[in-house]
């Protein structure tokens, strides 16, 4: 009983600890935005490795996120008997409010996030972020600011590519497998579309990116104990990022979506 204690206590600290952390470098990475000119190569740099080419696997994930909503949403509606005519309308709800928008930050979490922090670990233990600061070199612009900056703007791009392309996938399963026109689904698409909800998918797409970013450098900040707790830390950040888009897509659901 006394252990169960011990370790739930612990696990609390540890918890509070991440959280004052994460808090702590969300301020750094706000006063450092005052230097943000000083860092746009660096920006640049980290839009192209950590989004441009994220691209490929995000394309090939919303293929079959889109083809599966499809096939899915005719099952359930020849089960209760809906017209096929509203599976654009279905589907098309459903990938730019919710599934491309989570799915795409999920998937970037355990690519570029994952990346982020075995990267700034491997250097955190190699003592080259203990370099920095002995030059003057501030480690949060120098290494934060661009890859927090890179996640908050490609996050959103990644998910107008992964909006499109889910369409393109759902519309083949639709034509060639429940056997629809392309003219219907489309038109049942166009008829719920709005704007507002892209525009939402948008900007929960760009809190995803800030939460992968921050919380992939603060575990990379943050790793000790040589390639071990590289690993762990890595595991971390996939995990908690991955907790925490789906804790504020539930928060963004109850206040974008009021029912």
């Amino acid at each position: 009983m006394n252990i169960g204690l011990e370790q739930l206590g612990r696990r609390g600290m540890m918890f509070v600890r991440k959280i004052g952390g994460l808090s702590m470098l969300s301020v750094q990475f706000v006063n450092s935005l005052k230097k943000l000119h000083r860092s746009i190569p660096l920006v640049f740099e980290q839009l192209y490795y950590l989004g441009v080419r994220s691209l490929p696997l995000i394309i090939i994930i919303s293929v079959f996120v889109g083809a599966v909503s499809a096939w899915q949403a005719a099952y359930q509606f020849k089960f209760i008997g809906a017209p096929l005519r509203l599976l654009g309308q279905a589907v098309g709800k459903a990938v730019v409010i919710e599934l491309a928008p989570v799915l795409s930050a999920i998937v970037f979490a355990g690519r570029v996030g994952a990346g982020i922090t075995a990267e700034l670990g491997t250097m955190r233990v190699t003592e080259q972020i203990d370099a920095l600061e002995s030059m003057g070199i501030s480690p949060v612009r120098y290494l934060v600011l661009p890859r927090v900056i890179a996640c908050l703007f490609m996050v959103p791009f990644l998910v107008v590519f992964a909006n499109f392309i889910a369409i393109m996938g759902a519309l083949i399963v639709a034509v060639n497998g429940v056997a629809i026109s392309s003219e219907t689904f489309l038109n049942g698409f166009k008829n719920s579309f709005e704007f507002q909800d892209l525009f939402n998918g948008l900007i929960k797409a760009s809190v995803f990116g800030y939460i992968i970013g921050i919380v992939g450098c603060y575990e990379g900040f943050n790793a000790k104990g040589g390639a071990s707790g590289v690993g762990q830390a890595t595991t971390a950040a996939v995990v908690i990022s991955s907790v925490l888009i789906l804790i504020f897509n539930f928060i963004f659901a109850v206040i974008l979506f009021r029912i």
